[in-house]
């Protein structure tokens, strides 16, 4: 039976797409000032959590130096401090921070995956190369058998997420979903789909996004998990 430990190995050895291969390895070679005693990973990045997670944590893709340095989806960067606090605030990691693969994390209930699995230029995959990673998001979204809440951070993983479900067969809702931070959907296959926006320095730092606004988002999600215990 296939798992999520080939699915990521598959993941990880990708090189379906040329120009990000040749970005993420460029950027693996000149490095960033502050990370130039880092040797980078500069290859796609797997999902990371707990296989038998109800709650799924959909992003865009690997930053340049962050995930695309540490091997780790959203790790070692600003977007993953917002993100990592705010599992750990509810309940859904054992510690506040993710710098680096061996930094002793853990997910609990909880797993994160990407729309597209290498660090892209400017952060704006190609609709070739969201076609390409798509196979990933669906087979992992099939193995993650538990999943009741997604979590879907920027307009693009909402929009993804629900292509990919359509692409599988499932019956989206009429009207379709609308991306909108705090918004949040009851899906006819049983899952609660919540919108936020992406923790990017360029929401943060806006004041587009703020803690208490993204915070919000994970005190739904496990409201609604405790929930489903209860009820269970």
């Amino acid at each position: 039976m296939r798992t999520l430990t080939v699915l990521n190995q598959q993941i990880t050895g990708c090189t379906a797409c040329s120009r990000l291969v040749a970005y993420r390895q460029a950027i693996a070679q000149t490095k960033r000032r502050q990370f130039m005693d880092w040797t980078y990973w500069g290859r796609p990045v797997p999902g990371f959590g707990d296989p038998h997670a109800r709650l799924y944590v959909l992003g865009l893709a690997p930053a340049a130096h962050g995930g695309n340095r540490t091997g780790r989806v959203f790790t070692g960067d600003r977007s993953g401090d917002w993100l990592y606090e705010a599992l750990h605030r509810y309940g859904f990691a054992n510690q506040p921070s993710s710098t680096h693969r061996d930094d002793g994390l853990a997910l609990s209930d909880c797993y994160i995956g990407a729309t597209v699995r290498c660090a892209p230029p400017g952060n704006k995959p190609t609709p070739v190369e969201f076609e390409h990673c798509r196979r990933f998001l669906r087979d992992e979204l099939k193995l993650l058998k538990q999943k009741r809440v997604v979590i879907a951070l920027g307009k693009i993983a909402f929009d993804h997420y629900l292509k990919t479900c359509r692409a599988e067969g499932l019956t989206i809702p009429s009207p379709t979903p609308k991306f909108g931070h705090g918004v949040a959907y009851r899906l006819p296959w049983e899952v609660l789909l919540l919108g936020s926006y992406h923790p990017s320095q360029q929401n943060t730092f806006t004041g587009k996004l703020t803690r208490p606004m993204f915070h919000a988002v994970f005190a739904r999600a496990r409201r609604e998990l405790s929930r489903k215990s209860l009820s269970s």
